[in-house]
């Protein structure tokens, strides 16, 4: 009885912990934060108004060295001009949306066809989530 009785506090202490991240992930993975952009848009003064965007790129370069003085990579941040009208080249534009949904109920399904008991208090989302990944994997994401 009594260790009947310690694996269910252990159950309910691991349920709550797995809410508090789950909340946390929402919480904070799904925010943009403007302070994380690499781009930056400046206005210079004077004769006209003329419209500079730059984007701040990521640079570094090996510096080879000896066998007394080991080679190391140097690296530095370098700010690049872009086109200011708002169209981005670099965009990813391949969409896995569909591949995600269809996926992620497939493998709920045969997660909660395949497990037993309380095994599908984890099995069922972990199923869900691995076809996610995999649809969208399937779809050209």
């Amino acid at each position: 009885m009594l260790e009947q009785n310690k694996n269910s506090k252990e159950f309910d202490q691991i349920k709550t912990t797995m809410k508090l991240l789950l909340a946390l992930i929402l919480c904070f993975g799904s925010s943009s934060l403007p302070l994380l952009s690499d781009e930056i848009e400046t206005r210079r003064s004077g004769q006209s108004a003329v419209r500079t965007c730059t984007r701040r790129e990521y640079r570094e370069q090996y510096m080879p060295g000896t066998p007394e003085n080991p080679g190391y990579v140097k690296n530095w941040y370098e700010y690049v001009e872009i086109p200011c009208d708002g169209r981005r080249t670099d965009l990813d534009t391949n969409d896995c949306t569909e591949g995600s949904l269809l996926g992620g109920i497939l493998g709920a399904g045969i997660a909660a066809s395949s497990s037993r008991g309380k095994g599908r208090f984890w099995a069922v989302p972990a199923g869900g989530v691995t076809g996610a990944l995999i649809g969208c994997q399937v779809d050209g994401g």
